[in-house]
């Protein structure tokens, strides 16, 4: 028992932190405030699983005596973690991250300057991210920490919140923008890049329901421009579209022209929409190539890609994919069936 327990009048709760509150604050034997594992991720941002990780594999953990079987952490844990974290963000590899903060913790003198001093500007891209936008630098650190559980929740919570597309255009595009701005210009971070678009990937999956009853008759047809392997927008658009209760079919990234135009006979589709982000991908001719079907079909060319390529007069332009899932569902349904 504790000493706010022992204080405290038998079946009293007025004005104490409830049993199960991980933020709830105790004392260890010196004192000292404690805060569990719970409560000190939210204040680093990062999942709690990665906190048991650096503790087990780096022992950067609790160093008190713990509560029953909780974990509990003090000022000077917090602050130990807080050096690594700072570390990691400079670019130290989790190693050297905890084996600085360990040291400087500790007291130990030592000539060497903080892990990766000389590595800070690897962070550069995350600062480059738009103040105004937190949630896209939250994310934008956990990636550069290479906190895949991180990343993935922030993701998922953001898409709980506020939905698949403005999760796309306001947090997870900003950051693959500062990633490959990075690569233009110091030819590094790629594997930041892969870790990122296998997350968006996975959250995207996990985003699209099943649509057993379609609101559409004829399902709309997805696929990358052939050539173009920027597929991760194709997979936003058709998890917002499925939460549309909209069937879609997906075909994924650098599809040939012939496997394209099989598909449309294969399943004759309401509306086809074809991605191109590069604009070398953007090419009219594959646009004409869809084959025409005895039931209307439409036809959207959607992404940056098509800007300057002269659309044939079946196709029509979508640039950004909120216009896109908007047009996309009134076409398919109707004007009248998609005001709501």
């Amino acid at each position: 028992m504790t000493k706010s327990e022992q204080a405290r009048p038998s079946g009293s709760t007025h004005g104490a932190p409830a049993a199960d509150d991980p933020a709830a604050v105790e004392e260890d034997e010196s004192g000292e405030p404690t805060l569990p594992v719970a409560a000190v991720a939210r204040r680093l941002g990062i999942a709690p699983a990665t906190l048991r990780t650096w503790d087990r594999r780096y022992g950067v953990g609790p160093s008190g005596h713990t509560t029953g079987r909780h974990r509990r952490y003090a000022p000077s844990d917090i602050a130990r973690l807080e050096l690594m974290q700072r570390a990691l963000l400079k670019g130290a590899a989790p190693a050297e991250a905890a084996e600085y903060a360990l040291r400087v913790s500790s007291g130990q003198q030592t000539d060497r300057v903080e892990p990766a001093e000389s590595a800070e500007p690897e962070a550069d891209w995350v600062s480059s991210i738009s103040p105004d936008r937190p949630d896209a630098g939250g994310l934008g650190r956990a990636a550069l920490a290479m906190d895949e559980e991180s990343v993935q929740r922030m993701i998922a919570e953001a898409v709980e919140a506020h939905g698949v597309v403005v999760t796309w255009d306001s947090m997870v595009r900003p950051v693959l923008a500062a990633v490959a701005n990075r690569w233009v210009h110091a030819g590094d971070c790629v594997e930041i890049e892969h870790l990122l678009d296998e997350c968006v990937l996975a959250a995207m999956i996990r985003a699209t329901p099943l649509v057993p009853a379609p609101r559409n008759a004829r399902p709309i047809l997805l696929s990358c421009a052939p050539g173009e392997r920027h597929s991760l927008p194709l997979y936003v658009l058709r998890a917002a579209l499925a939460r549309r209760s909209l069937s879609t079919r997906m075909l994924g990234a650098t599809l040939p022209a012939t496997a394209l135009a099989a598909a449309v006979r294969r399943t004759a589709p309401a509306a086809v929409a074809l991605w191109a982000q590069v604009s070398a991908n953007g090419d009219a001719a594959v646009l004409d190539q869809i084959p025409r079907t005895r039931q209307h079909l439409r036809v959207f060319a959607c992404g940056p890609g098509w800007f300057d390529t002269d659309m044939p007069g079946r196709a029509e332009h979508l640039d950004e994919l909120a216009e896109a899932v908007d047009r996309i569902e009134a076409v398919v349904l109707g004007e009248t069936d998609s005001a709501r």
